[in-house]
């Protein structure tokens, strides 16, 4: 998940609207619609909006244009423009609702669309019992489904130049934390390359680092930070963040720029052996995608999973894996949003994800051909990856804010740790949660 939702707590606290802030657990409950979807009933004379981001207009063109095609309904998609997760919220909140929309489908992010009361409840849709494991856990909130699957999660892990580990020596991939950053150490001695590359000047995939350092945080821990009964300012977070800056920045494992490097600058240096490793989620695959073709990422590139003390990788949901259907009051064009998604996720969702490249959410689809190699191991490892604190936490704090302030001597790991958890309680507490 590139950016986080800081701006809807000013949303909230400036009462910009009840509805957006609210507890998800209030009012407005509804029920599910019932009865089979005719996939390809005919629609004409019927008009749908769809809500994108700006890095998700392209996605569903396929779907869409098969859709239009096989009913005679209309699709118009209309960009809302960045940081789309902010924007949303304020243009609901203007009374403004499209009849689909891109969302990030995880708990710490859906209730700020306020679902029960703004959106479809899809509990008995015809696709929903064809999702894989981890994609049916996403969607919902208290028990009930709100949004579609039609991508898999971001998958978070080590992308390495496979040169630059022949190079060192290195045949057996790390199975820890602990082990990543002797391998990193290894690497630098042997090859003087920089281990890893960090992006301080995107920000958001600095928290990746501290993320994969928290997977051994029990269950326990989530229950009782999301009911206020333990804090972000827990000592294995900070001891995370103190690793990450004492042994990885200050270390000298990173590379000399790691303060103003890009999030385009790390795919470049991981395809041409500047550095050797890049922890990041799926789009940053995406991202070399573009310019480079399977062959050559399938010959300079490998990947593996890695947590704090095994060699298990984490799912980061982002608003291109969801896909929300809204309560406008207008019945034919609800039930047609429910056509179009059960369409998708039906006889389509095959050439829809050859178009798009993209790994399947349904195991009975198999994923199409041409996938690069690092694609295929991070879909392997989904089925056992564990949530990052998007997924785990009511809401999800702007770590990488913070430390981007780290790095640049504003804030020490305490101050990191203490500012996710002022936000994290200034969050809840604008949306009325319980215990906040």
């Amino acid at each position: 998940m590139r950016r986080a939702l800081s701006v809807l707590v000013t949303a909230c606290l400036l009462g910009l609207t009840a509805t957006a802030c609210s507890d998800s657990t209030a009012g407005g409950t509804g029920t599910a619609p019932e009865g089979t979807v005719d996939p390809t009933a005919n629609l004409k004379g019927v008009e749908l909006t769809m809500w994108t981001a700006q890095n998700s207009v392209g996605q569903p063109k396929q779907a869409i244009e098969a859709f239009e095609k096989a009913t005679g309904a209309k699709i118009n998609t209309e960009v809302i423009p960045d940081p789309y997760e902010s924007n949303v919220p304020t243009k609901l909140a203007s009374g403004v609702k499209p009849d689909l929309m891109f969302w990030q489908p995880t708990g710490s992010t859906l209730p700020f669309i306020q679902p029960q009361q703004n959106l479809l409840q899809l509990d008995n849709e015809d696709w929903v019992s064809k999702l894989g494991k981890t994609e049916k856990g996403l969607g919902q909130v208290d028990g009930h489904r709100y949004a579609a699957i039609v991508t898999s999660p971001a998958v978070l892990g080590i992308y390495y130049n496979k040169d630059v580990f022949k190079k060192a020596g290195i045949t057996s991939m790390p199975k820890s934390y602990d082990e990543l950053l002797a391998t990193a150490r290894t690497i630098k001695s042997k090859t003087g390359t920089a281990p890893f590359f960090e992006v301080g000047g995107d920000k958001w995939p600095l928290q990746w680092q501290v993320q994969v350092q928290m997977t051994d945080l029990p269950q326990t821990f989530w229950d009782n930070l999301n009911k206020n009964k333990d804090s972000w300012t827990n000592k294995a977070i900070v001891d995370a963040i103190t690793k990450y800056k004492t042994k990885v920045l200050d270390g000298g494992l990173a590379q000399k720029n790691y303060k103003t490097a890009t999030f385009v600058d790390q795919g470049k240096a991981i395809m041409d052996g500047s550095a050797a490793m890049a922890l990041n989620v799926t789009s940053l695959q995406s991202q070399i995608q573009a310019t480079s073709s399977t062959e050559e990422m399938d010959k300079k590139l490998g990947w593996f999973p890695i947590a704090n003390s095994a060699a298990g990788a984490e799912y980061s949901p982002d608003q291109t894996n969801g896909v929300v259907a809204f309560k406008t009051g207008d019945t034919k064009r609800q039930n047609a949003a429910r056509q179009f998604l059960s369409y998708w996720l039906g006889q389509d969702y095959p050439d829809y994800i050859k178009a798009n490249k993209l790994v399947s959410v349904q195991p009975s689809v198999p994923n199409p051909d041409g996938l690069p190699q690092t694609a295929i191991a991070q879909a392997e490892a989904l089925s056992t990856a564990t949530g990052v604190f998007q997924v785990r936490a009511l809401t999800a704090p702007d770590m990488h804010l913070a430390l981007a302030d780290m790095i640049y001597g504003k804030k020490t790991p305490k101050q990191v740790a203490q500012a996710a958890q002022d936000q994290f309680q200034q969050v809840l507490k604008a949306r009325g949660v319980a215990g906040f």
